[in-house]
């Protein structure tokens, strides 16, 4: 990856590699978005599930809610477009909790937040520098993951995110979603959101949601939709096309040589010795 290429299309904001679809303009101007208090936030590390959970959100009979695009994607005419809204909205954000807007927190809004096996996520992430012009080129899996391990990937390191999200897990706002249990038990994790957004479903209701929101439907959906920009819940792209790849669990085990594994299960075991969370993801994974 060249350091022009870098630069074209990243750049820095609190030590933390963002877009520049995401202007520091706007970054700035976080703190002071005016927050409603019923207003939910889809918080995720990039490559996390948050289309996927977003799409199930959005598919809720009569919830009355509107899905917005992500609160740090554009300029600072994000957040009067933001205010046009009526009903409740439903942000996305890739924001770690230490940059997430101080009144969302004073506000006590409803956060989901989406942890997926690192090793998925890095290798998701790959695929999409890749191929999404907005991020840099990278030609090998190797210089991918070397960046991944330093934390030298847009949003940063994938563990200081979790961490940071980690700290709030009890807090009465927040609820933290694992993508790999909503793939083996759709129904149980779907309830669990519908219960924590107040929101009643029946059983019929949840089976339909589960098949409109099946990544054969996404995939096939995200190419007639490509046109629709104000449906975009990624802050890295509006290309839907780039955001459907496989969306399976366990594609790691296709790219991870012995000695990577070794690094990156290393460093795992030091940065995140302390979390439950990461208890919970050896075990799911």
């Amino acid at each position: 990856m060249s350091s022009e290429g870098q630069v074209n299309v990243l750049h820095k904001f609190k030590g933390i590699l963002f877009s520049t679809m995401s202007s520091e303009e706007l970054l700035n101007a976080l703190d002071s978005f005016p927050v409603r208090q019923d207003d939910v936030f889809l918080v995720s590390y990039p490559k996390s599930g948050t289309h996927w959970v977003a799409e199930i959100i959005e598919n809720i009979p009569n919830a009355s809610i509107a899905l917005t695009s992500p609160i740090e994607l554009g300029d600072i005419s994000k957040l009067e477009e933001l205010e046009m809204y009526s009903e409740r909205r439903v942000i996305p954000t890739h924001l770690s909790y230490d940059l997430l807007p101080a009144n969302i927190k004073q506000k006590q809004c409803k956060i989901i937040y989406i942890v997926r096996n690192p090793k998925d996520t890095a290798v998701s992430l790959y695929h999409y520098y890749r191929d999404n012009p907005n991020l840099p080129c990278i030609e090998t899996w190797d210089a991918f993951l070397e960046l991944f391990l330093k934390g030298e990937v847009v949003y940063g390191s994938w563990f200081d995110h979790v961490l940071s999200w980690e700290e709030h897990r009890n807090d009465e706002n927040v609820l933290i979603i694992f993508y790999e249990e909503m793939k083996k038990d759709f129904s149980k994790s779907f309830k669990k959101i519908a219960t924590f957004l107040g929101i009643h479903v029946n059983d019929s209701e949840v089976n339909e949601i589960a098949w409109k929101t099946s990544f054969s439907e996404m995939k096939s959906h995200s190419v007639k939709e490509n046109d629709d920009v104000s449906h975009t819940i990624c802050a890295l792209t509006s290309d839907r096309n780039l955001v459907f790849r496989k969306g399976v669990v366990g594609d790691w085990i296709n790219h991870f040589t012995p000695k990577q594994k070794r690094a990156f299960d290393e460093l795992f075991t030091e940065k995140m010795n302390q979390s439950e969370l990461a208890r919970h993801l050896k075990e799911i994974s």
